[in-house]
């Protein structure tokens, strides 16, 4: 899986039903309604995110590639 930046990630997450609690800094902090998860989402210019951490807030958001297409 290719890592994308976090301003392309806030999008994806937006389509599949998190909503943007708040921003601390360059952090946007995502939530969704029935989950107790909350996601920090680094948005650095269009500087991608680095693959651990992508795919850390892939699997804690329950996305798959499919969901970033």
């Amino acid at each position: 899986m290719k890592p994308i930046s976090g301003k392309e990630l806030c999008k994806v997450l937006e389509r599949n039903g998190w909503t943007l609690l708040r921003t601390q800094g360059s952090h946007l902090i995502y939530g969704k309604q029935g989950t107790g998860i909350r996601l920090s989402v680094p948005v650095h210019k269009n500087r991608a995110l680095k693959t651990g951490l992508f795919n850390h807030l892939m699997k804690l958001a329950g996305l798959t590639e499919k969901d970033l297409k």
